[in-house]
C-alpha cells in the first residue's frame, strides 16, 4: 500500500514536471512563431509603403469582402432554388394570414442555424431580391428595421391607419406651381407569426413551445398599401394599390429586426388600370416607391423629442382622422415626398 502511494506520488510528481516542462516549451514556440510572422509582416508592410498597423487592416477589409461575396453567392444559389409560389403558400404558416409567409421567401431554419448576426440577415435579405428582379432591384424595395423603430411606427399605424401622402411632380409649365400626386395609404395588421427555430424543418423534431406571454410573442405582421387617391374615389376597396410594403415580424423576438418587402404592382396584374409609369413593365417608378417606402416612417415615427416639422406631421395625422374639417392640405404639401 504504501509503495503504491509513494509511486503515485512519483508519477504525480513526474507528470507535473512534463506539463511545466510542456508549457515553457509551448510558450517558447509560440513566442518564437509571434516572433516571425511579425517580422514577415513589418518587410510585407515596408514592401507595400504602409504601417503594419494600414497591412493588417488592409488583410481583414479584404477578408471581410470575401465573406460578404459568399453570403452573396450563397443568397443568389438560395434565391433560384427556393422559387416563390404563386399562391403565398408556404412551409411554417399555420395562421389564416393571406400574406405570403417569410418562410417561402428565405430558408429560415438555415438563416437561424448558421447564427447569422442582424447585418448578414440584412445582407441576405437585399441580396434575395436582387437575384429575383435579375440584379436590377426593379419591382421591389427591401430594408431591416430596428424593432423598436417599428414598434413605433405600428403603433401609430394601428391607430390612425389612413392618411394621404403627396408626391412630388414635374410641372406642365414654367408658369404653375410644384404639382403634386396624391397617394391613399392604409395600414392593415394580421396574425403575428410564430417564433422560428433551426428545427423547424426536421419532422422528428416536436414544434418549439411559443410563449404565451405577448410580450414574449413576435408583434403582428403589418402591411401598407399605396394607391393614387384619384383611383381610390373612383373605386373604393376595388383600387388597385400601386404599391405594397409587408412588415415581416418573424425575426423580431431573434434577432431585434423587422424585414421590409415592397412589391410593385406589374402593369400586367392592373391592366384595367391606367397611368403605367416610364418603367413600362410596373404601375409606379421605382423612385417613387422609395418615396412613398420612406413617408411611413416620415408621417409615423413619432418621437415626443423630435423637432417642430415631426410634431407636424405626427399632428396631420392624427387630424386627418379626428379632424377632417380642419385638415390643411397646404401644410401637408411642405412634407411632400
Amino acid at each position: 500500500m504504501h509503495l503504491a502511494l509513494r509511486c503515485s506520488r512519483h508519477t504525480l510528481s513526474n507528470t507535473r514536471f512534463l506539463r511545466t516542462s510542456t508549457l515553457v516549451w509551448s510558450r517558447r514556440l509560440h513566442t518564437k512563431y509571434d516572433d516571425k510572422y511579425a517580422e514577415k509582416l513589418r518587410l510585407a508592410a515596408e514592401k507595400r509603403g504602409l504601417s503594419v498597423g494600414d497591412l493588417r487592416d488592409q488583410v481583414q477589409a479584404g477578408q471581410a469582402k470575401e465573406r460578404r461575396e459568399k453570403l452573396a453567392a450563397e443568397a443568389q444559389a438560395e434565391a433560384k432554388a427556393q422559387p416563390e409560389s404563386a399562391d403565398g403558400s408556404g412551409v411554417g404558416r399555420k395562421d389564416s394570414s393571406p400574406i405570403k409567409p417569410l418562410s417561402s421567401l428565405l430558408n429560415l431554419p438555415r438563416v437561424l442555424s448558421g447564427s447569422h448576426t442582424t447585418e448578414q440577415i440584412s445582407a441576405l435579405w437585399t441580396v434575395y431580391h436582387a437575384a429575383r428582379s435579375n440584379g436590377t432591384g426593379r419591382g421591389f424595395v427591401c430594408a431591416s428595421i430596428p424593432l423598436d423603430l417599428y414598434s413605433k411606427m405600428a403603433k401609430a399605424g394601428s391607430s390612425y391607419p389612413m392618411f394621404v401622402v403627396p408626391v412630388r411632380r414635374e410641372a406642365a409649365t414654367a408658369e404653375e406651381a410644384t404639382a403634386h400626386e396624391v397617394y391613399f395609404l392604409q395600414w392593415s395588421f394580421h396574425d403575428a407569426p410564430r417564433i422560428p427555430s433551426a428545427q423547424d424543418e426536421d419532422l422528428f423534431v416536436p414544434p418549439q413551445p411559443q410563449p404565451t406571454d405577448p410580450s414574449l410573442a413576435n408583434p403582428p405582421i403589418s402591411t401598407v398599401m399605396f394607391t393614387p387617391l384619384q383611383e381610390y374615389k373612383m373605386r373604393g376597396s376595388f383600387a388597385t394599390p400601386y404599391l405594397v410594403l409587408t412588415f415581416y415580424t418573424d425575426l423580431a423576438r431573434t434577432h431585434g429586426t423587422v424585414l421590409l418587402r415592397g412589391e410593385i404592382t406589374p402593369v400586367a396584374a392592373a391592366a384595367e388600370s391606367a397611368g403605367a409609369s416610364s418603367d413600362g413593365r410596373f404601375m409606379l417608378s421605382q423612385e417613387d416607391a422609395h418615396r412613398l417606402a420612406m413617408s411611413v416612417q416620415n408621417f409615423y415615427l413619432w418621437d415626443e423629442a423630435a423637432g417642430k416639422e415631426h410634431r407636424e406631421r405626427e399632428t396631420l395625422v392624427k387630424e386627418f382622422h379626428e379632424k377632417p374639417s380642419e385638415f390643411e392640405w397646404e401644410k401637408l404639401l411642405k412634407y411632400a415626398v
